[in-house]
């Protein structure tokens, strides 16, 4: 598969991931950092094949990359199409995240967000 998002792939480190994440993760919801926490586990995963993977650093890359379609200034506009990347990276590579990996994501909104509603997940797993 061809990942349309491969020049932002250098835009990705784990480390800077990490601090923009937990900088950003209340501004753009509960969601899509879950999106994001899943992503970043299915590509932590040793099973996920290197095609997946390049999907996956492509989209969360974009994520982090100061230079997307529209600028990360705004709330919630500013995030609008970092949402539909990220969404289009999980259904991309969604045969690859499996219980363990949402149960990862899952316990580490629970640090971020503490008690929350599974229910407001749904919507996400629902992709998969």
């Amino acid at each position: 598969m061809k990942n349309p998002f491969k020049m932002y792939i250098p835009a990705f480190s784990e480390s800077r991931m990490w601090r923009v994440l937990t900088r950003v993760a209340r501004q753009i919801g509960l969601r899509t950092t879950y999106t994001v926490l899943l992503l970043f586990y299915a590509f932590k995963r040793r099973e996920t094949p290197l095609w997946a993977r390049n999907i996956i650093l492509g989209t969360l890359g974009y994520l982090l990359s100061p230079l997307d379609a529209l600028p990360d200034l705004t709330p919630v506009i500013g995030y609008t199409d970092d949402i539909g990347v990220l969404s289009f990276g999980l259904v991309t590579i969604a045969c690859y995240v499996d219980e363990e990996i949402r149960e990862k994501a899952r316990e580490k909104l629970g640090k971020w967000f503490g008690s929350y509603d599974p229910a407001t997940l749904v919507e996400v797993d629902k992709r998969l």
